[in-house]
């Protein structure tokens, strides 16, 4: 999985690396379902439910209107999310990718000839025992995985007393950029449909210009709970090209254990595709529903280029900036429980806390 050292990740001259499209345009859809937390102490029968309708939305989202070559879906589709986890459970319903609920997945992809792309929670168990993973899946036409990306970081500092424990690229990035390299911190999959960059990451826009920059042409990016409008708008205003965001639906039955419906970033719904500057191209409401756009890939690819910045001006800041907890803080000891996370955050945080 090493990249090639002496490939530049981006280019001089404003172009990009790609592939042949298989096709000048193709339909790309959001999907916005609901999302159901699994049983901790005995999650294999839930699993098999969230996997039974995963495997059932794909259906009725190929089922009707022209057939979508790209379908988004939100962060936890399998595994579901819930609050009252404790770290051994997680462990537990953590997923294998890839493995026989993602094998699953992958048969409809190749069903229906697409590319299918989701977020879960997943484990290595031989080159990452005891590690909690937040990963996007992709999974293609040919009926295999064809990427698995990990969380570039979680979002620390925001729940006082508390912070996660799973292990996101900057927890353990010595030894990720030892094994993958530097091109898979911000990976960019090129695919005969166009360049597409996933992830789960919020309010962090340096993550997307560096996906632009290395030739994004679609970024898929995935909530649940919410998520803030603009951010999601402006990664499409300020680098021109696609994004896609898919949020959980509005529950319409049981409640997700954990967390209320309409609370964090906007709550349910929302799920939307945002054109090259910006434009809102289709957006869902609360409860499930499927949007749908034609993506002009062949005509946007003959006059699109990464991003024009001034580095010169900001390159002295950057460098001199230091982060506020350095990396690789999970890779000599893994947190047992959020508590233990935010003690670990805590002493290794250069910055005053205001909580």
């Amino acid at each position: 999985m090493n990249a090639d050292a002496s490939q530049p990740m981006v280019r001089e001259d404003g172009t990009y690396p790609t592939v042949e499209l298989s096709k000048p345009a193709f339909f790309a859809s959001v999907v916005q379902t609901r999302v159901a937390g699994v049983d901790g102490t005995n999650p294999g029968p839930d699993i098999r439910r969230n996997l039974d309708y995963f495997l059932e939305c794909i259906d009725i989202a190929q089922g009707y209107g022209p057939p979508s070559s790209l379908l988004l879906f939100h962060e936890f589709p399998i595994t579901g999310f819930s609050n009252f986890w404790d770290r051994d459970q997680q462990y537990n319903l953590a997923l294998e990718v890839p493995g026989p609920e993602i094998e699953e997945v992958a048969k409809k992809a190749k069903q229906y000839g697409c590319y299918i792309v989701f977020g879960t929670y997943a484990k290595d168990l031989e080159n990452w025992p005891g590690h909690i993973l937040h990963l996007m899946v992709m999974v293609g036409p040919e009926g295999n995985v064809v990427a698995k990306h990990w969380k570039q970081r979680n979002v620390r500092g925001l729940f006082p007393g508390s912070e996660q424990y799973s292990s996101s690229i900057y927890d353990v990035y010595d030894r990720f950029v030892e094994m993958y390299g530097l091109d898979a911190v911000v990976p960019v999959v090129r695919t005969d449909i166009g360049n597409i960059a996933m992830s789960a990451v919020q309010f962090e826009p340096e993550l997307f210009r560096c996906f632009a920059l290395k030739g994004a042409e679609i970024i898929c990016r995935v909530a649940t709970g919410g998520f803030e409008y603009e951010d999601m708008r402006l990664t499409s205003y300020h680098n021109s090209l696609y994004t896609m965001i898919a949020n959980n639906s509005l529950s319409t039955g049981e409640r997700v254990p954990g967390f209320f419906e309409d609370e964090s970033y906007g709550g349910p719904g929302r799920s939307a595709i945002f054109g090259p500057r910006g434009v809102e191209l289709e957006r869902c409401g609360q409860f499930e529903s499927r949007k749908a756009i034609m993506i002009p890939i062949a005509q946007f690819r003959k006059t699109h280029r990464i991003p024009d910045v001034h580095m010169e001006l900001y390159r002295p800041i950057f460098d001199q900036y230091r982060t506020r907890y350095d990396h690789s803080g999970y890779l000599d000891y893994i947190p047992k429980d959020k508590r233990e996370a935010f003690k670990v955050f805590s002493e290794n945080s250069r910055w005053t806390h205001y909580w």
